[in-house]
Protein backbone atom coordinates (compact mmCIF):
# COMPACT_ATOMS: atom_id res chain seq x y z
CA UNK A 1 0.00 0.00 0.00
CA UNK A 2 1.45 3.38 -1.01
CA UNK A 3 2.13 5.91 1.70
CA UNK A 4 0.56 9.36 1.61
CA UNK A 5 3.00 12.09 2.46
CA UNK A 6 2.28 15.72 3.24
CA UNK A 7 4.33 18.77 2.44
CA UNK A 8 4.07 22.41 1.55
CA UNK A 9 5.64 24.46 -1.18
CA UNK A 10 5.89 28.19 -1.69
CA UNK A 11 6.92 30.55 -4.45
CA UNK A 12 8.17 33.04 -1.87
CA UNK A 13 5.56 35.58 -2.88
CA UNK A 14 5.85 39.06 -1.41
CA UNK A 15 3.28 39.49 1.36
CA UNK A 16 1.82 42.64 2.89
CA UNK A 17 2.01 43.88 6.45
CA UNK A 18 -0.94 44.95 8.61
CA UNK A 19 -0.95 48.35 6.89
CA UNK A 20 -1.15 46.80 3.44
CA UNK A 21 2.45 47.69 2.59
CA UNK A 22 4.47 45.04 0.73
CA UNK A 23 7.02 43.32 2.94
CA UNK A 24 10.64 43.78 1.86
CA UNK A 25 12.36 40.80 0.25
CA UNK A 26 14.77 40.14 3.16
CA UNK A 27 11.88 39.80 5.60
CA UNK A 28 9.92 37.55 3.22
CA UNK A 29 12.90 35.19 3.09
CA UNK A 30 13.26 35.19 6.88
CA UNK A 31 9.55 34.44 7.18
CA UNK A 32 9.95 31.50 4.79
CA UNK A 33 12.68 30.08 6.98
CA UNK A 34 10.41 30.38 10.04
CA UNK A 35 7.61 28.65 8.10
CA UNK A 36 9.89 25.73 7.26
CA UNK A 37 11.01 25.36 10.87
CA UNK A 38 7.37 25.20 11.94
CA UNK A 39 6.60 22.64 9.23
CA UNK A 40 9.42 20.47 10.56
CA UNK A 41 8.15 20.79 14.12
CA UNK A 42 4.65 19.78 12.98
CA UNK A 43 5.99 16.64 11.31
CA UNK A 44 5.41 17.50 7.66
CA UNK A 45 7.42 15.49 5.16
CA UNK A 46 8.57 18.07 2.63
CA UNK A 47 9.16 21.79 2.22
CA UNK A 48 9.67 23.17 -1.28
CA UNK A 49 10.67 26.62 -2.48
CA UNK A 50 10.26 27.96 -6.01
CA UNK A 51 12.70 30.00 -8.10
CA UNK A 52 11.71 33.35 -9.63
CA UNK A 53 13.48 36.47 -10.83
CA UNK A 54 10.82 39.16 -10.52
CA UNK A 55 9.75 41.77 -7.93
CA UNK A 56 6.67 39.96 -6.64
CA UNK A 57 8.69 36.92 -5.49
CA UNK A 58 11.59 37.03 -3.06
CA UNK A 59 13.52 33.83 -3.81
CA UNK A 60 15.86 33.64 -6.79
CA UNK A 61 18.18 31.03 -5.21
CA UNK A 62 16.11 28.33 -3.46
CA UNK A 63 19.19 26.34 -2.46
CA UNK A 64 20.52 29.21 -0.34
CA UNK A 65 17.26 29.48 1.59
CA UNK A 66 17.01 25.71 1.90
CA UNK A 67 20.55 25.58 3.31
CA UNK A 68 19.53 28.01 6.02
CA UNK A 69 16.48 25.88 6.74
CA UNK A 70 18.63 22.74 6.88
CA UNK A 71 20.66 24.18 9.75
CA UNK A 72 17.48 24.76 11.80
CA UNK A 73 15.54 21.56 11.08
CA UNK A 74 16.05 17.85 11.64
CA UNK A 75 13.66 15.71 9.60
CA UNK A 76 11.81 17.55 6.87
CA UNK A 77 13.01 16.97 3.30
CA UNK A 78 14.00 20.08 1.37
CA UNK A 79 13.61 20.76 -2.33
CA UNK A 80 13.11 23.28 -5.08
CA UNK A 81 9.65 23.66 -6.60
CA UNK A 82 10.96 24.22 -9.14
CA UNK A 83 14.56 24.83 -10.23
CA UNK A 84 14.30 26.53 -13.63
CA UNK A 85 16.63 24.13 -15.40
CA UNK A 86 16.35 25.73 -18.85
CA UNK A 87 18.25 28.84 -17.75
CA UNK A 88 20.65 27.12 -15.35
CA UNK A 89 23.68 24.87 -15.71
CA UNK A 90 22.85 21.26 -14.79
CA UNK A 91 26.37 20.74 -13.45
CA UNK A 92 25.98 23.62 -11.02
CA UNK A 93 22.45 22.48 -10.13
CA UNK A 94 23.80 19.09 -9.15
CA UNK A 95 26.71 20.58 -7.22
CA UNK A 96 24.50 22.96 -5.25
CA UNK A 97 22.04 20.24 -4.31
CA UNK A 98 24.78 17.76 -3.49
CA UNK A 99 26.16 20.36 -1.10
CA UNK A 100 22.70 20.94 0.37
CA UNK A 101 22.31 17.18 0.73
CA UNK A 102 25.50 17.02 2.80
CA UNK A 103 24.50 19.99 4.97
CA UNK A 104 21.03 18.54 5.60
CA UNK A 105 22.24 14.98 6.22
CA UNK A 106 20.58 13.53 3.14
CA UNK A 107 17.36 15.56 2.97
CA UNK A 108 17.82 17.39 -0.36
CA UNK A 109 15.63 16.79 -3.40
CA UNK A 110 15.75 18.34 -6.87
CA UNK A 111 12.57 19.30 -8.68
CA UNK A 112 13.54 20.54 -12.13
CA UNK A 113 11.17 22.30 -14.49
CA UNK A 114 10.60 25.01 -17.03
CA UNK A 115 9.15 27.43 -14.47
CA UNK A 116 5.98 29.50 -14.57
CA UNK A 117 7.60 32.59 -16.10
CA UNK A 118 10.31 33.37 -18.63
CA UNK A 119 12.15 36.28 -17.01
CA UNK A 120 15.21 34.13 -16.31
CA UNK A 121 15.94 33.68 -20.04
CA UNK A 122 17.02 37.26 -20.82
CA UNK A 123 18.53 37.62 -17.35
CA UNK A 124 21.00 34.80 -18.00
CA UNK A 125 21.45 35.40 -21.71
CA UNK A 126 19.25 32.70 -23.21
CA UNK A 127 17.03 33.02 -26.28
CA UNK A 128 13.38 32.04 -25.90
CA UNK A 129 13.55 30.60 -29.41
CA UNK A 130 15.67 27.85 -27.85
CA UNK A 131 13.00 27.10 -25.23
CA UNK A 132 12.50 23.45 -26.18
CA UNK A 133 16.10 22.45 -26.90
CA UNK A 134 17.39 24.09 -23.72
CA UNK A 135 15.12 22.07 -21.49
CA UNK A 136 15.50 18.80 -23.39
CA UNK A 137 19.30 18.92 -23.45
CA UNK A 138 19.74 20.11 -19.89
CA UNK A 139 17.32 17.51 -18.56
CA UNK A 140 19.26 14.84 -20.43
CA UNK A 141 22.52 16.03 -18.85
CA UNK A 142 21.00 16.20 -15.37
CA UNK A 143 19.82 12.59 -15.75
CA UNK A 144 23.44 11.55 -16.28
CA UNK A 145 24.82 13.73 -13.48
CA UNK A 146 22.55 12.37 -10.74
CA UNK A 147 23.95 8.87 -11.37
CA UNK A 148 27.25 10.23 -9.98
CA UNK A 149 29.44 8.41 -12.48
CA UNK A 150 31.86 9.82 -15.07
CA UNK A 151 29.76 11.77 -17.57
CA UNK A 152 30.23 11.93 -21.31
CA UNK A 153 27.74 14.26 -22.96
CA UNK A 154 27.47 16.40 -26.07
CA UNK A 155 24.90 19.06 -26.93
CA UNK A 156 24.28 22.49 -28.44
CA UNK A 157 23.49 24.48 -25.30
CA UNK A 158 26.72 24.09 -23.28
CA UNK A 159 30.21 22.66 -23.57
CA UNK A 160 30.42 18.89 -23.84
CA UNK A 161 31.85 16.60 -21.18
CA UNK A 162 34.27 13.72 -21.59
CA UNK A 163 34.36 11.14 -18.77
CA UNK A 164 34.00 14.04 -16.34
CA UNK A 165 33.40 13.47 -12.63
CA UNK A 166 31.36 16.07 -10.77
CA UNK A 167 31.79 16.80 -7.08
CA UNK A 168 30.82 16.69 -4.30
CA UNK A 169 29.41 13.19 -4.30
CA UNK A 170 26.50 12.27 -2.04
CA UNK A 171 26.03 9.50 0.48
CA UNK A 172 22.88 7.99 -1.04
CA UNK A 173 22.05 9.97 -4.18
CA UNK A 174 19.57 12.79 -4.62
CA UNK A 175 15.88 12.12 -5.36
CA UNK A 176 15.15 14.02 -8.55
CA UNK A 177 11.78 14.97 -10.00
CA UNK A 178 10.43 16.92 -12.95
CA UNK A 179 7.66 19.42 -12.35
CA UNK A 180 5.07 18.98 -15.11
CA UNK A 181 2.01 21.10 -15.85
CA UNK A 182 0.00 18.34 -17.51
CA UNK A 183 1.48 17.91 -20.99
CA UNK A 184 1.50 14.24 -22.10
CA UNK A 185 4.81 14.84 -23.88
CA UNK A 186 6.36 16.12 -20.65
CA UNK A 187 5.06 13.12 -18.71
CA UNK A 188 6.61 10.72 -21.23
CA UNK A 189 9.91 12.64 -21.22
CA UNK A 190 10.06 12.42 -17.44
CA UNK A 191 9.53 8.67 -17.53
CA UNK A 192 12.14 8.21 -20.26
CA UNK A 193 14.81 9.91 -18.16
CA UNK A 194 13.92 7.90 -15.06
CA UNK A 195 12.85 10.87 -12.94
CA UNK A 196 9.94 11.11 -10.54
CA UNK A 197 6.89 13.05 -11.71
CA UNK A 198 5.50 16.14 -9.97
CA UNK A 199 2.16 17.24 -11.37
CA UNK A 200 1.67 20.95 -10.75
CA UNK A 201 -1.99 21.04 -9.78
CA UNK A 202 -2.45 24.72 -9.10
CA UNK A 203 -6.21 24.80 -9.65
CA UNK A 204 -9.14 22.57 -10.50
CA UNK A 205 -9.96 19.00 -9.58
CA UNK A 206 -7.08 16.62 -8.99
CA UNK A 207 -9.09 13.84 -10.62
CA UNK A 208 -8.49 15.26 -14.09
CA UNK A 209 -4.78 14.48 -13.67
CA UNK A 210 -5.34 10.76 -13.09
CA UNK A 211 -4.82 9.92 -16.81
CA UNK A 212 -1.36 11.51 -16.64
CA UNK A 213 -0.42 9.29 -13.72
CA UNK A 214 -1.58 6.25 -15.67
CA UNK A 215 0.41 7.46 -18.69
CA UNK A 216 3.50 7.93 -16.53
CA UNK A 217 3.32 4.40 -15.19
CA UNK A 218 2.74 2.92 -18.65
CA UNK A 219 5.66 4.92 -20.04
CA UNK A 220 7.96 3.68 -17.29
CA UNK A 221 7.05 0.12 -18.20
CA UNK A 222 7.60 0.83 -21.90
CA UNK A 223 11.04 2.37 -21.34
CA UNK A 224 12.01 -0.33 -18.86
CA UNK A 225 12.95 2.09 -16.10
CA UNK A 226 12.42 1.35 -12.40
CA UNK A 227 9.11 2.68 -11.05
CA UNK A 228 9.62 6.04 -9.37
CA UNK A 229 8.38 6.85 -5.90
CA UNK A 230 5.18 8.81 -5.30
CA UNK A 231 4.52 11.76 -3.03
CA UNK A 232 5.34 15.44 -3.05
CA UNK A 233 3.79 18.86 -2.56
CA UNK A 234 2.86 19.33 -6.22
CA UNK A 235 0.88 16.11 -6.31
CA UNK A 236 3.78 13.81 -7.07
CA UNK A 237 2.95 10.73 -9.11
CA UNK A 238 4.55 7.34 -9.08
CA UNK A 239 3.99 3.67 -8.44
CA UNK A 240 6.26 2.77 -5.54
CA UNK A 241 6.65 3.61 -1.89
CA UNK A 242 9.41 5.93 -0.79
Amino acid sequence: MNEIEFGVDTFGGVTKDESGIPVEHPQVIRDLIDDAVLADQLGLDFFGIGEHHRPDFAVSSPEMVLASIASLTKNIRLGSTVTVLSSDDPVRVFQRFATLDAASNGRAEIVAGRGSFTESFPLFGYDLQDYEVLFEEKLDLLAKLVKEKPVTWEGKTRAGLRAQRVFPTTANGIPTWVGVGGSPESVIRTARHGFGLFLAIIGGSAERFAPYIDLFERAQDQFGVPPQAGGGPLAGAGSANR
